[in-house]
């Protein structure tokens, strides 16, 4: 029974690598997989992940949008730019 759950572990972690688009940085500098969702700051809407708190760990796009529907419209097209530092 074990080796079952550990397969669907297994399988639900490539799943989301290969299927949800992730945080490259937050994945590379802090070993954390984590779903791309529209975040806002001052400055704009942009790209990025947060934490199970639902605190900010990682700004992915170099853009910033004007709205949440435009940042959202880029990450489903995939019309971004991934920022490559954190």
């Amino acid at each position: 029974m074990a080796d079952f759950y550990r397969y669907q572990e297994n399988t639900m972690l490539n799943s989301s690598i290969e299927d949800e688009p992730y945080g490259q940085l937050a994945l590379i500098h802090l070993g954390k997989l984590l779903q791309l969702q529209v975040l806002k700051s001052a400055a704009g809407y942009y790209l990025g992940t947060v934490d199970v708190d639902g605190d900010p760990v990682s700004r992915e796009s170099v853009e910033y949008f004007p709205t949440s529907d435009a940042a959202a419209a880029a990450l489903i097209s995939g019309q971004w730019r991934q920022l490559s530092y954190l």
